[in-house]
């Protein structure tokens, strides 16, 4: 109900403001039409006319673009809402049912183990939702250091197994076409965070892992841009996809893709907002590609790199 209160609300003022922006219009033309012959006034006319103009198109743009913002928000703190509360309430859940009943040993160590994910998950939003605060501060506190970026991915994709319970061959390295022969595991050295490039990685793989639907195959190459000058990082997976006109909008605060292949998926819609201000504040930059012969979405990861 509140969606379809919004959309009204906006509709309004769309209304509203392109119906003002006619009226003036019309005026417009009526002051040009009758004073004509008088340059002064029909100068001081035309100038007045333009300006209300342009403050009604601002207007209406700034209110429909704080309707959708509002909205956005909204649909953040429902996500952020469920995705706090449900591992809580399944954390009480198994602590009443150790509380009530007597568990033989092996049950007992089942849903701790159940328990350890429920705060695992936990712990992960809440991380998220304060990762999202520090990076957008312009004087975030950061230690950037030379280090092996491959290694740094290669750990990410061990603990993604590790936490989605995959095998192998369910996130894997990919060597690319470019890489040559030999060249598929050299170090990467970059200069950078180690800690908020690690938050990005692992942003953009359970992205791609959460996206996949019931198979997972997700693919990851490093390589180094013809300039040589650059690294990127490309996490492909053959998921559900992304429409082509939302490739962008995802790297938005708050900003999730509507749509039934997505409602079901979770998520507070700042992972890949995360990932691109780290890029950035790194030099570097991240987007999406989807649609193609090859289907799923791929995200590219782009840094600056040291030594040839």
């Amino acid at each position: 109900m509140r969606v379809i209160s919004r959309r009204k609300t906006t509709i309004f003022f769309l209304i509203v403001g392109v119906a003002s922006i006619a009226a003036a219009i019309v005026l417009n033309v009526s002051w040009i039409m009758r004073n004509w012959r008088d340059a002064v006034l029909l100068f001081s006319g035309i100038i007045f006319f333009l300006v209300i103009i342009a403050g009604l198109v601002l207007n209406t743009i700034f209110l429909v673009r704080e309707i959708r913002r509002n909205e956005q928000h909204d649909s953040f703190i429902n996500a952020v809402t469920h995705e706090l509360k449900t591992p809580i309430a399944s954390i009480r859940l198994y602590l009443e049912t150790l509380q009530r009943r007597e568990l033989d040993p092996q049950q007992r160590q089942q849903f701790y183990g159940l328990m350890l994910e429920d705060t695992d998950r936990l712990l992960s939003t809440v991380e998220q939702v304060l990762k999202a605060g520090e990076v957008r501060m312009a004087k975030a506190k950061r230690q950037p250091v030379e280090f092996d970026f491959r290694s740094l991915v290669g750990e990410c994709m061990d603990l993604a197994r590790t936490r989605h319970h995959l095998p192998a061959e369910a996130l894997y390295w990919s060597k690319p076409a470019a890489a040559g022969n030999g060249s598929a595991s050299a170090p990467v050295m970059v200069h950078g965070d180690p800690d908020e490039l690690r938050t990005a990685v692992t942003n953009i793989l359970d992205n791609a892992i959460k996206y996949s639907g019931g198979q997972i195959d997700v693919a990851v190459q490093m390589e180094p841009l013809p300039d040589e000058k650059r690294v990127a990082l490309r996490v492909r997976d053959r998921g559900i996809g992304i429409p082509a006109h939302e490739l962008k909008r995802i790297f938005k605060r708050f900003y999730r893709v509507r749509g039934r292949p997505f409602s079901h998926a979770k998520g507070t819609g700042l992972g890949l907002f995360i990932v691109q201000s780290i890029a950035r504040a790194h030099g570097g930059r991240a987007f999406a590609e989807s649609g193609g012969d090859i289907p799923g979405t791929t995200v590219t990861f782009e840094l600056p790199r040291l030594g040839p």
